[in-house]
Formats: C-alpha cells, sequence, structure tokens
C-alpha cells in the first residue's frame, strides 16, 4: 500500500511524474473528466439556482472505482490536474465523486513537468480553488443552456441534427461576413512604375530598381508618363541613411503558437494542441495553455546564459514582457522549453519541429536587436517636379536576434522589395534603362486561416486558450465551415514598357481569387448564420460575446456570483427563444426564390434540405408533387442563377450504351458521378457531368473494373459476405461491412474459408472483451 496517491488527468503525464517521486507515491490517471452534465435532458436545474446535474458516464465508471479504491488506501491525495480553469474543475469533480476527505486531501499545480517543480508543488500544496471551478461551471453551464436551448429552433426552422453554440456561432459569423465583404469587393485597377536605373563608376554599370512614389489612375495618364520619360533626366535628390532597430517577438502564448505553427509548419490549429500537450506531458516545455507571455526569473537566467554560452555576450539581451491581452487568465509563464539547453528534442518529426520552434522563440526573446541600416534613395524627374522614383534597401550591421528567429507573417500582399543598394551620392545623374507601368487592382480582403481566426478572436477577446482549437475543429465538423483550395480566376492586366526610347504596350493574364487552406463558409453555416444574426443579435453579437468572457474572468477573481450571472443572462435568452419557435414564415429560412421554370410555369427556388442545399420546382401545394436536385459542389444558394438551377434537372441523363447496358450520369450526396451495370464510378476533378459522353466515360468504367478485379483476392461460396482484399496497406479480410487483420507470416492466398473465419471470431472476441472493459471505466 502507497502512503501516497497523486491523481493526475493523463496517462502520459502520469508516467511523466511518475519518473520524479519515489516509491512512497503511486500515480493515477482520471482520463480526464471523471463526470459531466447529465447527456439526457438539458443537465441543469433551472429552478433551483441552475444547479448543474453531473454524472459518471458509464466509460468512465471502472476509472472512478479504481480511483477510489486506491484513494481509500492511501494516507494522503494529491490532486494534481493541470493548473487553469478546466484542470481546477477536474481535480473538484474527483474530489466530490470520490468522497475524498478534506483532512487528507490537498491539490498541488505546477506549469512545468520537471523535478523541480513537481517537489516544489507538493511542498507547497493548496485547497481546491472554488472561483476558478465556479467559472469553468458557468462556462460548461451557459453553453449548454445556449446549445439545448437553440438547437431545437435551428432543426424546426432550417434542418435537423444543426447545432449552435455561443462561440462556435460568432466565429462562423466572422467567416459568413469575410466572404461576404469578398463577394461585394469591386477591384479598383491602378498602374504600378517602376524604373530601373544604371550608373557607370570607371566602367563598372550598376543597376538600382526603383518604383514610383504614387501609383497612377489611367493608362492615359501612364503612357503621358512614359512619353515624358523618354525626354527627361533623372538626378539623385536625396540619399537618406538611417540605423533602424528590429527587436524581437515575445514568447509564445496558446494563440501565438498556433498561428506561427501554421504560417512556417502549416500545421492546423487542433494538431499544434495535441503536439504540444504531448511535448508539455513528456516535461519538455510548459503548458500550453496560457496567455501570458512572462517568464519566471530562472528561465530568463538560464536562457541568458544559453545565450551567452552558444553565441557570445553582445547576443544576450534580458527582456520582461507584460501580457497585454484583455482578461489573461490561465496566465503564470509562456510557453517555453523546460531545459534550454536542450536545443532539440526526441520524439516524432512534429515534436521535433514544434519544439524547435518553441526553442527559438524562447532564445530570439532574449537576444539583443538587430541593428540595420536602412538607406533610402530618391531619383528626380527633371520634366515632373511631383513625381519621384524612389528606392529602400536594408543592410544588417548586426543581426541580433535574426540570427536565431524571425516572427512570420499572415500578410499575403506583400510587394515591398528591400536589398542592398549600389553606392550613390546626391546630384549624381542617373540613366533610365527600362520603365514599366504595370496595371494592379486592388486586392479583396483575405479569407481567414485557421490561425488568422484565432488572432480575430484574440483580438475580440472571444473565447480564451484552451477554447480555440476545439472551437474551429467543431465548426469544421459540424460543416458550416469547410477548409477549401479555391483555384481563382483567369483576370487580363495591362503592361507599358518604356526601353530604347520605344513604348510597347501588352496584354498579360494573371490567376486572382486563388485561395489554399482558407476557411470558407458552407450554404448550411450562411443560412444558419444569417438566421441567428436575424432572430438572436445578443448571442452573435461579438461585445456580448466579449462581455461574458469577461464575467468569466470575474467569477474566476471572486468578483461575481456564478448562478447570478447565468440568471442575468437566461432571464433574456430564454424568452427570445421562444417567440423564435413560435414564429411563422411565409417559406423556409434561408430559401431564395430564383424565377420560374419556363417548361411547367412553376416556381424554381434553391434552400438548404435534409443532404445540403438543393434547388427545387414547385411547391407542396402544388397538384403535382416538387422536384428536387442536389447543388453541385462549387455552386452556392447565395448565387447560383435560375439557369444553373434549371441545368441540374437534366441529371441523371443518359449518354449511351456499353456491353449492352446502359450508361448514365447523375448527381449524388457525395458528387457526379456514372452508372454503369448497378455500379457508380465517381466523376474526377475536371470532368463536366453536363457535357461529359460516352467516350469519356468508359475509361473510367474500364478503369474501375480493373482496380475492383485487382482489390479482390480470394472469395467464398460458402458465405459470399467474407473476402480477402487488397488495401492501401496491403491484403485483408472483409466480413458484413468490417475488416479484419491477416496474420504476419500468413500469405493471403493460403487461407481457406475455415482459417478466414477463425480469424474473424477471434478478432471479435478480442474486440467484446476490450469493449467490456472499456465500459466498466
Amino acid at each position: 500500500m502507497q502512503k501516497n496517491l497523486v491523481i493526475v488527468e493523463s496517462p502520459a503525464k502520469a508516467k511523466t511524474i511518475e519518473k520524479f517521486l519515489g516509491k512512497d507515491f503511486k500515480v493515477m490517471s482520471s482520463y480526464g473528466h471523471i463526470r459531466d452534465l447529465k447527456k439526457k435532458d438539458l443537465g441543469i436545474d433551472l429552478e433551483n439556482d441552475y444547479t448543474p446535474l453531473y454524472e459518471v458516464p458509464a466509460d468512465k465508471k471502472k476509472v472512478v472505482d479504481e480511483l477510489k479504491k486506491a484513494a481509500k488506501e492511501a494516507d494522503t491525495v494529491w490532486l494534481a490536474s493541470d493548473e487553469d480553469r478546466e484542470g481546477e474543475a477536474i481535480s473538484w469533480h474527483l474530489f466530490k465523486t470520490l468522497k475524498l476527505d478534506e483532512n487528507k486531501t490537498k491539490r498541488i499545480a505546477f506549469h512545468e513537468i520537471t523535478k523541480d517543480a513537481i517537489i516544489h508543488a507538493i511542498e507547497n500544496p493548496r485547497q481546491i480553488d472554488i472561483n476558478l471551478v465556479d467559472a469553468q461551471q458557468a462556462r460548461r453551464v451557459l453553453d449548454r443552456i445556449v446549445g439545448f436551448e437553440l438547437s431545437p429552433v435551428l432543426w424546426r426552422k432550417v434542418k435537423p441534427a444543426l447545432s449552435a453554440g455561443r462561440v462556435q456561432s460568432v466565429a462562423v459569423r466572422l467567416i459568413v461576413e469575410r466572404e461576404r465583404e469578398i463577394q461585394n469587393f469591386k477591384s479598383e485597377a491602378s498602374y504600378r512604375v517602376i524604373g530601373i536605373f544604371t550608373k557607370n563608376d570607371n566602367g563598372n554599370t550598376t543597376e538600382i530598381k526603383t518604383e514610383l512614389s504614387k501609383r497612377l489612375k489611367t493608362k492615359k495618364e501612364a503612357l503621358d508618363l512614359l512619353e515624358k520619360l523618354k525626354e527627361a533626366t533623372f538626378k539623385v535628390e536625396d540619399v537618406e541613411t538611417k540605423p533602424v532597430k528590429k527587436s524581437p517577438a515575445a514568447p509564445f502564448t496558446t494563440s501565438t503558437l498556433q498561428q506561427e505553427a501554421s504560417r512556417k509548419l502549416g500545421f492546423p490549429v487542433s494538431m499544434t494542441m495535441m503536439v504540444a500537450q504531448k511535448l508539455y506531458e513528456s516535461g519538455k516545455i510548459t503548458y500550453m495553455r496560457t496567455d501570458s507571455v512572462n517568464l519566471s526569473g530562472l528561465a530568463i537566467n538560464t536562457t541568458k546564459n544559453e545565450i551567452e554560452s552558444v553565441y557570445g555576450k553582445q547576443y544576450s539581451k534580458v527582456r520582461q514582457f507584460s501580457t497585454k491581452s484583455k482578461g489573461a487568465q490561465e496566465a503564470h509563464e509562456a510557453i517555453r522549453p523546460t531545459y534550454i539547453s536542450e536545443h532539440t528534442t526526441t520524439g516524432t518529426a512534429q515534436e521535433k519541429k514544434l519544439y524547435e520552434l518553441i526553442w527559438k522563440r524562447t532564445i530570439a526573446s532574449q537576444m539583443a536587436d538587430a541593428e540595420l541600416e536602412k538607406t533610402t534613395v530618391t531619383i528626380g524627374i527633371s520634366n515632373n517636379t511631383s513625381l519621384k522614383f524612389t528606392a529602400v534597401g536594408e543592410v544588417i550591421k548586426f543581426d541580433g536576434f535574426l540570427h536565431v528567429y524571425l516572427e512570420g507573417t499572415d500578410d499575403e500582399n506583400t510587394d515591398s522589395e528591400t536589398s542592398l543598394l549600389p553606392p550613390v551620392k546626391p546630384q549624381e545623374i542617373m540613366n533610365l534603362k527600362e520603365s514599366t507601368a504595370t496595371e494592379r487592382f486592388t486586392q479583396r480582403p483575405s479569407r481567414y486561416s485557421e490561425a488568422a481566426l484565432v488572432r480575430k478572436l484574440e483580438e475580440l477577446g472571444i473565447g480564451r486558450p484552451s477554447t480555440y482549437a476545439p472551437t474551429i475543429s467543431t465548426i469544421q465538423n459540424r460543416e458550416y465551415v469547410e477548409k477549401s483550395n479555391l483555384e481563382g480566376t483567369e483576370r487580363k492586366y495591362n503592361v507599358l514598357t518604356l526601353k530604347n526610347g520605344n513604348i510597347s504596350d501588352a496584354e498579360k493574364t494573371e490567376i486572382t481569387g486563388a485561395d489554399k487552406g482558407k476557411l470558407i463558409p458552407t450554404d448550411t453555416g450562411t443560412v444558419v448564420n444569417d438566421f441567428l444574426t436575424e432572430f438572436f443579435p445578443d448571442i452573435l453579437d461579438y461585445n456580448f460575446t466579449a462581455t461574458v468572457e469577461k464575467e468569466f474572468d470575474q467569477v474566476a477573481d471572486g468578483e461575481e456570483n456564478w448562478t447570478k450571472m447565468i440568471d442575468k443572462f437566461y432571464k433574456v435568452f430564454h424568452p427570445v427563444v421562444e417567440s423564435a419557435s413560435n414564429m411563422q414564415t411565409d417559406h423556409k429560412i434561408g430559401e431564395r426564390i430564383l424565377g420560374i421554370d419556363p417548361k411547367s410555369g412553376r416556381q424554381v427556388s434553391v434552400k438548404i434540405g435534409r443532404f445540403g442545399p438543393m434547388a427545387q420546382i414547385g411547391v407542396q401545394e402544388d397538384a403535382d408533387k416538387p422536384q428536387f436536385a442536389g447543388l453541385q459542389k462549387n455552386q452556392s444558394i447565395s448565387t447560383i442563377t435560375l439557369e444553373e438551377a434549371l441545368k441540374l434537372f437534366d441529371l441523371p441523363r443518359s449518354i449511351g450504351e456499353f456491353e449492352g447496358k446502359e450508361v448514365s450520369v447523375g448527381a449524388g450526396r457525395f458528387g457526379p458521378y456514372i452508372k454503369h451495370d448497378n455500379k457508380f464510378i465517381s466523376l474526377p476533378k475536371g470532368y463536366d457531368p453536363f457535357s461529359v459522353d460516352i467516350d469519356d466515360a468508359i475509361p473510367l468504367i474500364l478503369d474501375k473494373r480493373q482496380k475492383d478485379a485487382e482489390k479482390v483476392i480470394k472469395t467464398f461460396t460458402e458465405d459470399t459476405d467474407l473476402q480477402i482484399l487488397n488495401g492501401r496497406y496491403g491484403p485483408y479480410i472483409a466480413y458484413k461491412k468490417n475488416n479484419f487483420k491477416i496474420p504476419k507470416g500468413t500469405t493471403p492466398d493460403s487461407l481457406d474459408f475455415e482459417a478466414a473465419m477463425k480469424i474473424v471470431n477471434a478478432t471479435d472476441e478480442k474486440a467484446t472483451k476490450t469493449k467490456g472493459r472499456a465500459k466498466k471505466k
């Protein structure tokens, strides 16, 4: 029997902590929360001061039993869950559910899993902070009320199985509003004029690339300027050289880590958090949910020593960063390596990359400024005193923190070029080698990447470090938003070039509007957003959502009673839900009437159907039943035209015969397809279902047939449901829609019916036992 039982929330964390504690300590994991609001019904007693009704889920019962038994046998129980509100709530739920004795229970918290931190925590235990627990309960209860009351309204008014949430709905609103800005954006053209000048130094010709000090609005202005440049002489009017300092960015918070890992490593927000959690639990970095940029005195000193020994004293500069974000509360310290002397780490490729990013950012934050010399050259035009050509160059005099790290940027439209300029003197004559006036267009607002959305939510004070990743995952999983790659459209632009005294006029093409990995609202997301914005403006209001976050902070600080906060919200919210539920509308929410079908004279509309956006000919009241057709993936109910909608009803269409059987093209839930001999072949990208013909279809049918034949290794007359198939990762057994591994060393061809069924039955038996164990937890 161990004298001490330490309970943490994850097995990985338990494993790391166990290394630092002696034989008198037993470390066990609760596998996250051991109880939650009741799944059935609201799970909150509205009549009794909004009391949460908690239950231990079936899959946690075995864990609870094991923890209870171990707690009874221990002299002291140490609750060692994470140090934020969620972690505090986990400890409180453990205390209540395990019915722990207050006199033999201690709460410890630490923001890094190192021996020193664990020993220090054990030497300085505290009580459970009920204010932090109440802040977590308030968030959980408020979010449950919003979801539970709003979702059924969406089921009735938009489509079944939809859901609404306080923070997720605001995130969707940001994305929908940005998409509308893009759709309504009118691009304006102007001409960017570049001049390439040369100068001769003792037979050596050097070039300097410059840009005109303003953009020209019209082609006529650009041509007039180039005509003037033919006759002009050029002289250096000014050379301004000034020192510039660049300072490093602060160490990482949750939000800045998510943004930088997205820019530099291409990680989705959820992956960043998953990898950071592994690094934290294995003792390699400090706690990864924080909005503090502060570093401890110890961390600053060890970082200073590391910089001085690796790079030299001139590279070191001690810096204290202070947290500016509103309501910073998960805060103790920024995200940093636990041992700064470890420049790299072991683990997966992602863990290595993320650790290196955190290490570099931490080291850079304590390094000297980069010292640069910025030179601006201004060249005058003899026959146009109002316009100048300018060039900007930078020379790094001392690289400082840039020796290690430079923060990334989200700006996609950076046109500025800074480079080393050749030495020039005021009044020096320059020769114009070439000048181009290129038609450029104002850039539309850019769509949000996951990381840019996190930054915007943080800017608005919406959500907290622990909520960004789940919010972004939720809106994608619920298909309100999708991460898409848009190919863009072709656009023509004009280039005027002055060279050797002649002006040429050329037309070129470019792709515009292409987007990679950006968040785009789906039709469902747009319709849900518009409905909620109209009928629940407060819930979707950015300031309201940020104010709620501040109130959670006040609860955490013991300045506000959480049930009073919920009561104030509910008394305003509930009547609005009731009135929206009882509201009658002439047509379905989000429905758009496009016009009349010329063939039948019936109404044509588009709306959200059970399986997504669809077009409809006719209404329920017509003598004939309405006809339906799903929209294609690249179509939207907000932009589709009457002609495009009517075209959808041309599918399915017959395109001929192959091997005496009809071949048709149709469109389904998963996109357009070819149908032949009761088999469906997905139409690959680039094929238009309205123009594809029999000559296009036959190779696709034969290709699918060959792939299917290669897939089947063996079938059995005893039971046609049993097959041995070839998959992405090699051969496997398929039986009644389940897949089974073939043991190593067994040749698939050698398996007869009995041997294959033996593997199926053995796997089933093993799965049943494992399932049983999991359910008992």
